[in-house]
C-alpha cells in the first residue's frame, strides 16, 4: 500500500473515477476526471459522479451498493465524508458481482 502523506495537494487537480461491471454501465463510461482541492472528500466526488451523470438513472442505486477503494485502500464502512481525497487518487467503484 503507498503512503499518502507526502502528496501535496494543489490548488485543484482531478481524481480519475474508475467504474467497474454494473457500476460501468451504470454511468455509461469506464472512467471519469472529477476536479478536487483541499479538503475533498469521497461523498464530494461521488455527489459529482452523480452530477455529471445525473441523465444515468441506475447510476445512483448502483453507487449505493458499491465497494469503494480510494487510492490502494478499501473504503469499508467508513463513511463517505470522513474520506480524503487528494488529488492524483484514484477512486474505483466496483458493485457485486458474482462468478467464478
Amino acid at each position: 500500500m503507498s503512503d499518502r502523506s507526502d502528496r501535496s495537494v494543489s490548488p485543484e487537480s482531478n481524481v480519475t473515477v474508475r467504474y467497474w461491471a454494473a457500476a460501468r454501465a451504470a454511468a455509461g463510461v469506464e472512467s471519469d476526471e472529477v476536479a478536487v482541492s483541499a479538503g475533498t472528500t469521497l461523498a464530494d466526488v461521488l455527489a459529482a459522479v452523480r452530477t455529471l451523470h445525473a441523465d444515468r438513472d441506475r447510476l445512483a442505486d448502483v453507487l449505493s451498493v458499491c465497494s469503494v477503494l480510494v487510492g490502494d485502500r478499501p473504503v469499508g464502512s467508513r463513511e463517505p465524508g470522513d474520506v480524503s481525497v487528494v488529488a492524483g487518487d484514484t477512486v474505483e467503484l466496483l458493485p457485486p458481482f458474482a462468478g467464478g
